[in-house]
């Protein structure tokens, strides 16, 4: 029984080479050894024919046992290597830490923002949004800065060509040209004529001025302004109002004075400044709001009063982070974003 003593053979020389396959290119020459066409298994079928008829049955079960057992354990070491293979293309190394996933980061604008807005939510005002796109009416006129008024002057204005037609009914007898708001006081105005006092409001958002960039302008910047009206409501309110949101923002005392400034929509207007390193620096336009502005929303100024303010919110973020360029803002640099 000399085939019988070589199967046994061949199934003990072929488990000890599958074992030793490392890559895919010996896979096949060890396959091609044991199950291909010349291959001692093969050889060893072939000859059965030769046999005697009592010796055929036993030898030929025996080598196709043998041949099943071998193409099971090739399709498993073929499974095996394709699976280091997978894992070796990815450079998996299941001791090393995971990697942890980078998060996004708020812009240092947004966080100044929303750090204000909550200051004041808690002071019991409301948020307010309102169009970019604005008309003369709301940007100016109902401002007390009426057509060929010198105050126009102070805001370099971007306006619009557009044939778009604003409805008598919505403007009074205003001008209906339209523009890129210059401030956040065209908000307030929009509000006081939906709206009936007692109130104190907020109302931040973007606003663009036909300026040269440099170190501490630009185009366009955030602003933030605030209105409160009520029947006693006075200058001493609004120093309280500013001292509280001051020391929130900044998380300690803050020196502040008030200096006295002209603005077309208040009366007194005065411009608030901040001890800063020693230094004084002004942060905010604010005052008492003008009769005129309250006759334009239909608010009798014998009744109601009020006083109004403006930030602007670039300001405040570089002095609160140090930044020495408003540039650094708008330039998308991630480097700059994420440290924040």
């Amino acid at each position: 029984m000399d085939i019988l003593k070589n199967l046994e053979e061949i199934k003990k020389l072929a488990h000890q080479d599958i074992e030793a396959i490392k890559t895919t290119e010996e896979f096949e020459k060890v396959r091609v050894k044991y199950l291909g066409r010349k291959s001692e298994l093969s050889l060893a079928l072939r000859s059965i024919k030769d046999l005697p008829i009592e010796e055929r049955r036993e030898v030929g079960f025996k080598a196709q046992k043998l041949k099943r057992a071998l193409e099971e354990l090739f399709l498993r070491k073929l499974s095996e290597l394709n699976v280091k293979g997978q894992m070796s293309m990815v450079s998996l190394d299941i001791t090393k830490p995971g990697k942890k996933i980078e998060l996004g980061h708020l812009h240092p604008l947004t966080k100044i923002s929303q750090e204000i807005k909550n200051i004041f939510i808690s002071l019991n005002f409301s948020v307010v949004d309102g169009p970019q796109v604005e008309i003369e009416r709301y940007n100016f006129d109902a401002l007390n800065i009426p057509a060929n008024h010198s105050a126009r002057d102070m805001w370099d204005t971007f306006w619009l060509q557009s044939s778009q037609k604003v409805s008598s009914s919505q403007l009074s007898a205003a001008s209906s040209r339209l523009l890129l708001r210059t401030h956040t006081s065209p908000v307030q105005i929009r509000y006081m004529e939906s709206h009936q006092p007692p109130f104190q409001i907020i109302a931040p958002g973007t606003v663009y001025r036909y300026e040269a960039t440099d170190a501490t302008h630009s185009f366009q910047f955030q602003q933030l302004e605030g209105l409160m009206v009520g029947k006693n409501i006075s200058f001493a309110n609004f120093k309280y109002v500013i001292s509280v949101f001051l020391e929130k923002f900044f998380k300690r005392k803050i020196e502040f004075i008030l200096r006295p400034n002209y603005y077309p929509f208040v009366e007194p207007g005065v411009d608030v400044y901040i001890k800063w390193k020693n230094r004084w620096l002004e942060v905010a336009g604010a005052g008492m709001v003008h009769p005129k502005v309250f006759e334009a929303a239909h608010y009798n100024p014998r009744e109601w009063q009020g006083f109004a303010f403006g930030f602007g919110l670039d300001r405040l973020a570089m002095i609160k982070y140090n930044i020495p360029d408003v540039r650094l803002f708008y330039s998308g640099d991630l480097r700059f974003i994420k440290q924040f």
